[in-house]
């Protein structure tokens, strides 16, 4: 069989949508990579190919068998940052990323033009108010989404992976907090759990080595910001710890605050009014938007964590002003749902769900876990036993507990056990 034969038999195996170069075979036709295939390059050239194409490629070449390049692209953003609603309606995203991206907008995620849709073939890529998504059925991993990203979000990873780091911020913690709530901060704490070792911290946010990852949910359920993506377990079940907002009141300050003419937490705190609790929910909301997860919602002027819902991200902590929210084990620990820093006397004519400060709990519990900071109660969760002593002396009924399901037990438990540990 002549040369030209043969390219033009392989041709008609490729998947027959010139990518015009942006694909990973590096030629800008297919009719290309074919010629290149049938003078001796690799049966696998195009990425695009399934196993079956490849093995029908290779019965014609009588190569040396080689497997496809089972690859998807996957988008390493989830964010609103890069001022995706301010760029909106740009040309392109070089256009929008030449036009300058402000001091407050993150310098490393998608700037949402949709230049990668225009540069997929196979209609893999869609966009819909500067969200790009990628349908995983369609996309068989031509890879010239990767050359089309000016901001260079595209990776091509395993079609089998079920993790991945949806972030490309390289700026330090502090920097990336602030500027998104999907952002990965670097923490490392991935890193320490993976055990296989196939999470590392590169420019101040993780990445992982699909050579090494088996799809556990150690850096899943480790990371700080539960930014991983897992689509093989579910976050709201396999989770070691939840938010706490430490306030049960709070529907009086809201309406003063309301009245006052505030219309977001921070702008609530910030006003100099008498008669209320100073240190109480404002019930506002601005932990509600942070959330990604649908776990907070404002009853009676409160904020209200969802425990099942909740993965404890730590978004809420930091975008509330009062402090409010901190993240104790889902393992049903006692907590006192109070910040008030008022003296006890003064605080009971503001609250009538507020802690005291009698100190009962303290005198009574058997280990020696609860102590008064401020005139009020404070518990350390994590070796708590649960014994119930606190809740059953204090005299307000306001030390707050849940028990922890059975299969979040048997999750951390499993959890506990793949890496070489017991369960607490």
């Amino acid at each position: 069989m002549s040369s030209n034969q043969l390219a033009a038999d392989i041709r008609t195996i490729l998947p027959g949508q010139d990518c015009a170069g942006r694909g990973g075979c590096g030629f800008p036709t297919c009719a290309q990579c074919a010629a290149a295939i049938a003078d001796g390059a690799p049966a696998n050239r195009c990425p695009a190919c399934s196993q079956e194409e490849v093995d029908a490629i290779l019965a014609l070449t009588g190569g040396e068998p080689v497997l496809a390049k089972d690859e998807k692209a996957f988008l390493q953003c989830a964010g609103q940052a890069a001022g995706k609603a301010r760029l909106k309606g740009a040309p392109s995203c070089q256009a929008a990323v030449e036009s300058g991206l402000r001091p407050e907008e993150c310098a490393y995620g998608c700037v949402g033009a949709g230049s990668c849709v225009e540069a997929c073939t196979f209609g893999a890529l869609s966009v819909e108010d500067g969200n790009v998504t990628v349908d995983r059925d369609k996309c068989n991993g031509c890879g010239a989404c990767v050359s089309a990203c000016v901001q260079h979000l595209f990776r091509m990873v395993p079609a089998k992976a079920t993790n991945f780091v949806p972030c490309a911020n390289q700026d330090e913690e502090d920097r990336a907090i602030r500027l998104c709530g999907y952002s990965c901060i670097g923490c490392g704490d991935c890193v320490e759990a993976c055990p296989e070792g196939a999470v590392s911290v590169v420019d101040n946010r993780a990445v992982i080595d699909y050579e090494k990852c088996v799809g556990c949910v150690a850096c899943t359920v480790s990371c700080r910001k539960k930014i991983i993506v897992d689509t093989y377990h579910d976050l709201t079940k396999v989770k070691p710890t939840v938010s706490f907002v430490r306030c049960r009141g709070g529907w009086y300050n809201h309406e003063v605050y309301a009245k006052a003419g505030a219309t977001t937490c921070r702008e609530a705190v910030k006003l100099d009014l008498l008669y209320h609790c100073n240190y109480g929910c404002a019930g506002f909301g601005d932990c509600v938007q942070a959330c990604r997860f649908d776990a907070l919602e404002i009853v009676q002027g409160t904020a209200k964590v969802d425990p099942d819902k909740c993965v404890g991200c730590t978004a809420c902590v930091h975008v509330c002003p009062q402090e409010l929210p901190v993240i104790v084990p889902y393992k049903g620990a006692k907590m006192v749902p109070c910040a008030s820093q008022d003296d006890p006397e003064t605080r009971k004519t503001l609250c009538w769900v507020c802690c005291i400060g009698c100190g009962d709990c303290a005198d009574n519990c058997p280990d020696g876990l609860i102590h008064l900071e401020h005139g009020r109660a404070v518990i350390d969760p994590a070796p708590c036993e649960d014994c119930n002593i606190c809740s059953y002396v204090c005299p307000n009924g306001v030390i707050a507990a849940r028990a922890m399901p059975e299969y979040v037990y048997l999750q951390t438990k499993a959890l506990a056990a793949q890496k070489g540990g017991a369960a607490k």
